[in-house]
């Protein structure tokens, strides 16, 4: 998560995630940018504060080289390595870029873009129980997370929201029919390194986690992390 995230599409492609540790931030950065890359939808920012030079990464925009740009809703991340730049930054800044003097851009969308916290509805969801040990239902799960936290699970379902390369891992909304919108039980979070598709029907293979705190105000009560996905 390596890494770590968030909302319309988030932060950064990678080809491996091992957790990296978070350090502290600070909510808002200024600073006068050195240097810039853009990738196909970020872009990164060598910048010079008033407590040293950082890397940054925001949600793709017109940045030139001497503006002066103010970050928000920041978060560090140390150890992250970008797949797009083939290069790891020791220490990294995820944020929003605020309007900015010369950066000719509106605030960027929220890091965690990609990590919706309700993805759209999906109608007619029903998918038949995983088989084999250690298969639930996505409502099972969430009825048995305290049960089943840090254990392995496998569940089966349809892919109802996607967002590939976000702190480097993909997000997963599934759902198998089973719960009910209404108190939430419906519907479980899994994140992998492998790909898939909006209406794929998979078989999710991986370690249930609770009361995971992604930071800037995203937190899941439940999710399945570094799963393994089967058609």
């Amino acid at each position: 998560m390596k890494l770590k995230p968030l909302l319309s599409i988030g932060l950064l492609a990678v080809a491996a995630f091992i957790a990296p540790a978070q350090a502290a931030a600070p909510t808002q950065v200024t600073g006068e940018v050195l240097e810039v890359k853009d990738v196909a939808v970020y872009t990164y920012l060598r910048l010079k504060t008033a407590t040293g030079e950082t890397w940054a990464a925001v949600n793709k925009a017109p940045v030139a080289k001497g503006a002066k740009v103010t970050l928000t809703n920041v978060m560090t991340m140390e150890n992250f390595e970008s797949k797009e730049l083939k290069k790891t930054f020791p220490t990294i800044l995820f944020a929003s870029l605020a309007n900015s003097a010369g950066t000719g851009a509106a605030p960027a969308t929220d890091p965690h873009a990609g990590m919706a916290k309700a993805p759209a509805a999906m109608a007619d969801v029903k998918v038949a129980k995983a088989s084999g040990a250690n298969a639930y239902t996505v409502a099972e799960i969430i009825a048995k997370a305290d049960k089943l936290k840090d254990k392995p699970v496998r569940v089966q379902g349809k892919v109802v929201k996607y967002n590939a390369g976000i702190m480097g891992k993909n997000w997963i909304h599934l759902r198998d029919g089973s719960g009910s919108a209404t108190s939430g039980s419906n519907d479980i979070l899994v994140t992998t390194l492998a790909s898939a598709k909006l209406g794929d029907v998979v078989t999710v293979s991986g370690v249930v986690h609770t009361n995971k705190d992604f930071g800037a105000g995203y937190s899941y009560k439940i999710l399945i992390e570094d799963a393994t996905l089967k058609p």
